[in-house]
């Protein structure tokens, strides 16, 4: 619990004499701070359990202000930080008829791992689904392995050192198809592509690949490999690092 942390609201009376320690206290933390929700609660209970409409709190164990709305506490930010599984980051809805969409925001120093999904939408015919970090149209590294539906034989196709990630989703004019994990994109180092599922009308696999330039991005364009894309979002999700 910090210095300036309450673990009570006093309630004064008419020609109380107050102390330096109680006018201490008011005056270091200007809205009451509270180790958790638990000794919030407790603080304002007995004679001061009726809150004012507007009552301002910190938590320190989730560093988050909180204010009372008549009824409950509400949270005003900032939001609590990430601490285990998927956190969604952004979602981009596609336009109509592009050739390319561009996610800005997406990469930070909050996550090491990413998650990047594409639902929704169509392509304007039976496309491959490509991808780039920021502006870099050089230094690309992937291979794709898969097998045809009508015979399972597998097969394999690789890309050396080309402007783009290719084969790491599928579009049709039924559906866009883009789920892929991305490994330190904004770290100063090579980007890693693990995963990425390719389910085109005839065959399936999976690609992974490398981005062989050591530089911090972040954000990514997805775009097909000719036509155009109409609808559908991109979610950008980070994988808690703890």
């Amino acid at each position: 619990m910090g210095a300036n942390a309450q673990t009570s609201v006093p309630l004064f009376v008419a020609n109380q004499v107050l102390t330096a320690a109680q006018q201490n206290t008011s005056a270091a933390t200007g809205v009451p701070v509270f180790a958790t929700t638990v000794t919030r609660d407790a603080a304002f209970g007995g004679s001061n359990k009726v809150l004012a409409e507007g009552q301002l709190c910190y938590l320190e164990a989730t560093d988050v202000v909180q204010y009372y709305t008549g009824a409950a506490w509400a949270t005003v930010g900032p939001a609590p930080a990430p601490t285990s599984g998927l956190n969604l980051i952004s979602a981009t809805t596609i336009g109509s008829a592009v050739s390319s969409v561009t996610v800005t925001g997406a990469f930070s120093a909050t996550y090491d791992a990413y998650k990047i999904v594409v639902t929704g939408g169509v392509a304007s015919g039976n496309i491959q689904m490509q991808m780039l970090l920021g502006a870099s149209i050089t230094t690309y590294y992937n291979s794709l392995i898969y097998a045809p539906f009508a015979t399972g034989t597998p097969a394999g196709i690789g890309n050396n050192n080309q402007a783009s990630w290719d084969y790491v989703g599928y579009g049709t004019a039924d559906s866009l198809s883009f789920n892929a994990d991305i490994l330190d994109p904004f770290a100063a180092k090579y980007t890693k592509l693990v995963n990425a599922v390719y389910t085109a009308v005839n065959e399936a696999g999976s690609a992974s690949g490398v981005h062989k330039t050591a530089t911090s991005y972040t954000s990514f364009i997805i775009r097909p490999s000719s036509g155009t894309f109409t609808g559908g979002t991109i979610r950008v999700y980070g994988y808690a690092n703890s």
